[in-house]
């Protein structure tokens, strides 16, 4: 089914959240496979809290609408591409980048959740690759379907 990721066979990371507290515990299972067959890394239970990213020191926070930190690790959401908020193109791009922003912390702090790795490890610019399931969908595709953000098609497009 499209929009859907099968997490049958593996564990992943899972984080359960409140909203009302936005904080969350942090579990990352057994080490497994994860979408396409990646690996999925293994660590102990913690709390988390998902803010927005505020300075230079960065631990677990929301940068923009597809990129986040946890725990000190940079992680760029695998299946989707949103607007640019750093150095927008167009003030409606800006816009939309804050929104898409915005609704990634609130969806990242409703619930549990998982990151599956997905094909690469790290792009580029050393920003681990995976991708946000909850319930066995992508909150990359909710954002998708809400018009916060396009699928990855591999390369970016322009917003403006």
């Amino acid at each position: 089914m499209m929009g859907e990721i099968s997490t049958a066979g593996f564990a992943g990371i899972v984080i359960a959240g409140s909203a009302a507290a936005f904080a969350g515990v942090l579990t990352w299972g057994q080490a497994g496979l994860g979408v396409d067959g990646a690996a999925v890394a293994s660590v102990v239970q913690e709390t988390r809290s998902f803010p927005i990213c505020n300075g230079p020191l960065r631990t677990t926070c929301v940068v923009d609408g597809d990129t986040i930190w946890m725990d000190g690790v940079k992680i760029r959401i695998a299946d989707i591409d949103t607007p640019e908020i750093g150095e927008p193109k167009c003030e409606s791009e800006r816009a939309l980048g804050h929104r898409a922003k915005n609704r990634l912390r609130e969806l990242l702090n409703t619930g549990p959740f998982e990151l599956a790795a997905s094909g690469r490890d790290e792009d580029k610019y050393g920003r681990k690759l995976r991708v946000v399931v909850r319930d066995g969908r992508s909150l990359g595709d909710q954002l998708v379907s809400e018009g916060l953000a396009r699928t990855w098609s591999g390369r970016r497009e322009p917003w403006c």
